[in-house]
């Protein structure tokens, strides 16, 4: 008898054991939310309008199509649906402008302009719902974003630019990391139109700031040396802020597991063209900007994509830019070896939304708002190319961190 209690004790444990590995096996170990910085002015922001990707499903340049499958649900959305609500909202603006001006002066015109804005309105608005809600909400990757004015916080889509019908290279990005890791992944972006480098975003290490002649002759001359770097000093706050309350901002985070700050992408440069001492810095700057960021956060090898500024549209045009050629030569300084890393934005520049900007974009409205929304600023506002620059800022940053690893 007592034979036989043993085996049953000895049967129980054995298949709790059983059942235990099982559940173990089944389950994937919980890995650490990766956080990715994203800093920048305007062009970090995002000034490409929602409207402007559908152009992704049929464009011709390689790997677009694939971008496309990753921004918008298989089968929600047809070619032709961004130029049937442009349609659409022309007609309602064009309707809007006359009754606003006056032209129509019957009463019984009037009235039924009046009727017609109104019709118009609703189906823009359901048209412009429909291809919103094609667009995929990522499951895995959450975003904290300061874009201007502009705050908002959850799973990565669309709306997380200078608006919330806006997008930056946050979406490629994040949407392209989501494809290549296999871990909860948390962008946190803060960006501000207009601000330098050299004064604005000017890391601690780089020194005092000096005062141009006109600026020291100022009544506010003080203050504005006191401001100097206030926009880094907004961005590590803000960042500061996140990380202080992770879950909040990823649901996945489990604080036992941990978080890493995983990398730092850097996208601007435009504000420090116009001035001697803002560009020809440039390359010191954003070497004291790395090391800086670096030591703030505590990360002595941080993975660091800089995205070159290339407005200059061709790769003669960039060679041309000062501030193009420090950020390259900050990437390539011998201390950065293998941790720092500079991608080029020129060949992902819109062509199509360029020409018909030069052809008068005014006149091809219909054509010129299917591929671009800004104007001649922020890569033409075009989708397209915010899309593509993201995912290869994520394929950089990757790669990178591939060579840290043993």
């Amino acid at each position: 008898m007592l034979a036989k209690a043993k085996l049953f004790s000895t049967c129980v444990a054995l298949l709790f054991a059983f059942v235990s590995a099982t559940s173990e096996a089944g389950e994937p170990a919980k890995k650490k939310l990766q956080i990715y910085i994203m800093a920048g002015q305007s062009n970090m922001v995002g000034h490409a309008n929602y409207i402007t990707l559908p152009a992704l499903l049929t464009a011709q340049e390689p790997g677009v199509n694939q971008l496309a499958k990753w921004i918008f649900k298989e089968g929600a959305i047809a070619p032709g649906a961004a130029k049937d609500q442009i349609e659409t909202r022309l007609q309602r603006d064009k309707l809007s402008s006359e009754l606003k001006a006056k032209k129509f002066t019957d009463p019984e015109k009037i009235a039924a302009a009046q009727a017609e804005l109104k019709k118009l309105d609703a189906e823009l608005e359901f048209k412009s719902k429909k291809i919103k809600d094609a667009f995929t909400v990522s499951k895995r990757v959450y975003i904290t974003s300061i874009g201007d004015g502009h705050r908002r916080s959850g799973p990565l889509s669309i709306g997380y630019g200078g608006s919330p019908d806006k997008i930056g290279p946050e979406l490629g990005f994040g949407l392209a990391l989501e494809q290549k890791l296999d871990a909860p992944i948390l962008l946190i972006k803060t960006a501000w139109g207009g601000k330098s480098l050299h004064y604005d975003f000017r890391p601690p290490s780089a020194g005092p700031y000096e005062l141009s002649k006109d600026e020291a002759k100022k009544e506010n001359a003080q203050k504005i040396k006191e401001n100097a770097g206030l926009n880094f000093r907004l961005m590590n706050s803000a960042v500061q802020e996140v990380l202080k309350d992770l879950k909040k901002h990823h649901p996945e985070y489990d604080a036992s597991v941990g978080h890493e700050i995983a990398g730092f992408v850097w996208f601007q440069g435009f504000n420090d063209q116009f001035s001697p001492a803002f560009r020809d810095n440039y390359k010191n700057n954003m070497i004291a900007f790395v090391k800086d960021v670096r030591q703030e956060y505590q990360v002595p090898n941080m993975p660091f994509v800089i995205g070159v500024l290339g407005t200059g549209v061709t790769k003669e045009g960039v060679d041309k830019n000062a501030v193009s050629v420090g950020q390259r030569a900050a990437a390539a300084a011998p201390e950065f070896k293998d941790t720092v890393v500079a991608v080029e934005s020129y060949p992902f520049f819109d062509l199509n939304a360029l020409a018909i900007f030069q052809k008068d974009w005014t006149k091809h409205q219909l054509e010129f708002f299917q591929v671009g929304s800004d104007r001649p600023y922020h890569y033409m506002g075009s989708g397209k190319f915010f899309v593509r620059i993201g995912d290869a800022l994520a394929t950089a940053m990757v790669d990178l961190r591939k060579k840290q690893k043993p």
